[in-house]
């Protein structure tokens, strides 16, 4: 805990020291630190999506340990552990979003139609290419992976089946947080917010919900984790959807 909040004082400390020295086009003085509330706005359209996505992914989270331990332990250690092992590629993911998301914001207030289509189209293709790298290199290393936190026996069975089940979904969570973040840069804030419910709340717990009463009724307890396959393929869908509309009324 104490190394958590030194980091993130020394982030800060870090941050403002590069503001101060390297961002001279920008007036430092408080005299011109008037709060426009037009602006404010602004930031708050683009950025409450991503405040309530990076909320739902600890509710997410809270909400499976629930559902899985009402059928066994060792589903719950099995979700924990694929969950740190996921984060690599996911954290790639999310800083492309962070990285295109500027991009085709800049693009879009040009009005430069070639330029967001290009950043559309390279953010996806980079962000895609990641979460198929993870795809393929958990379905090999799964069961090392699971042995690497000292498993055995049923939990290393479990999560070797959680590691090769959810990545299935990898390709379909890439353009998902890809399209968030260009939902995000086109003034598309609610669409991003609408994709980050569906993936991370309305389609995840009901579904999961549902399928442990199948396990606890008998079902294979590999059921769960198509919990995430089928919602991030639905959300994908959904995201389609929301760019081709997007694409007629804001590019």
């Amino acid at each position: 805990a104490l190394a958590t909040v030194i980091g993130q004082i020394v982030s800060l400390v870090t941050a403002l020291i590069f503001h101060i020295k390297f961002n001279t086009e920008i007036v430092k003085k408080l005299r011109y630190k008037k709060p426009d509330m037009k602006i404010i706005k602004g930031i708050y359209s683009i950025g409450l999506p991503a405040i309530i996505a990076q909320a739902l992914m600890s509710i997410m989270t809270y909400g499976m340990n629930v559902i899985l331990g009402s059928v066994s332990v060792d589903a719950v250690t099995a979700y924990g552990l694929y969950y740190k092992v996921q984060q690599f590629f996911l954290f790639a993911a999310f800083g492309m979003r962070d990285a295109i998301t500027p991009v085709i914001s800049y693009a879009h207030g040009m009005a430069d139609k070639a330029r967001i289509k290009n950043g559309i189209k390279y953010g996806m293709l980079y962000t895609l290419i990641i979460m198929a790298l993870g795809t393929i290199l958990i379905e090999i290393f799964a069961v090392p992976l699971g042995e690497m936190f000292s498993l055995s026996g049923n939990s290393l069975r479990l999560c070797t089946d959680a590691m090769r089940i959810i990545t299935i979904s990898f390709v379909f969570a890439g353009a998902n947080i890809a399209f968030q973040g260009i939902f995000q840069a086109i003034d598309g804030g609610l669409q991003s917010l609408i994709v980050s419910l569906l993936r991370q709340l309305v389609l995840v717990l009901p579904v999961a919900w549902g399928f442990s009463l199948l396990v606890l009724g008998g079902a294979p307890d590999m059921l769960m984790w198509w919990v995430f396959p089928i919602a991030e393929a639905i959300s994908a869908l959904v995201s389609v959807i929301f760019m081709i509309r997007l694409n007629k009324t804001k590019i």
